[in-house]
């Protein structure tokens, strides 16, 4: 099923925001966050699944019907 262009743009947004936290984490210590290679995982597994979604969505949009 197709993503509306408001769930699109909500999980581009969401994308951007943890870029964003991403970025702000590199800026620490590790030692000054308990379990800081852990978030810095999730933190990257969450993006790479919100990018995986936009692409299977464009996939979707490509194919004929």
């Amino acid at each position: 099923m197709a993503l509306t262009r408001t769930e699109r743009e909500q999980i581009q947004d969401s994308s951007l925001k943890l870029q964003s936290v991403s970025h702000t984490l590199s800026q620490v210590d590790p030692e000054k966050i308990g379990d800081f290679e852990d978030i810095r995982e999730c933190i990257e597994d969450a993006r790479k699944s919100l990018s995986d979604a936009l692409k299977l969505h464009e996939e979707d949009i490509k194919k004929p019907h």
